[in-house]
């Protein structure tokens, strides 16, 4: 690497073109200055981030537990109803059954009309 100042080819002086110059004392207070405001800015913002993931958590858990709540519930109701079809089935082979007789009594009564119409058919 070479000093910008020197020619080509020629090593560079030790003299006054490579030493490091002084630091302003305000210039380093001034930073440090800066620093800690900085430090400061980062501290509350990461504050401020730490409190909106805690308020993102409580919304998800939240928002988790009215799922289950809304799962369970829903378990539940197709449970009853599940229970209300099979009870409703049961009714129906009830009365399935306890109308098993009526085609019978149908034609009893077909056949009762028939007579009927036959003794009024002989009446007249």
């Amino acid at each position: 690497i070479r000093l910008s100042g020197a020619p080509r080819g020629e090593p560079p002086t030790a003299g006054g073109g490579g030493s490091i110059p002084a630091i302003d004392p305000d210039a380093l207070q001034d930073v440090v200055a800066l620093a800690g405001q900085v430090a400061a800015q980062v501290d509350e913002l990461l504050r401020n981030v730490h409190c909106g993931l805690q308020a993102l958590t409580a919304l998800s858990v939240g928002c988790i537990q009215t799922y289950r709540d809304g799962v369970e519930s829903l378990g539940e109701a197709a449970d009853l109803s599940i229970r209300a079809m099979y009870a409703l089935v049961a009714r129906c082979e009830e009365l399935d059954r306890a109308m098993q007789p009526v085609p019978a009594l149908a034609k009893r009564i077909r056949d009762m009309k028939g007579t009927l119409e036959r003794l009024e058919g002989l009446c007249k």
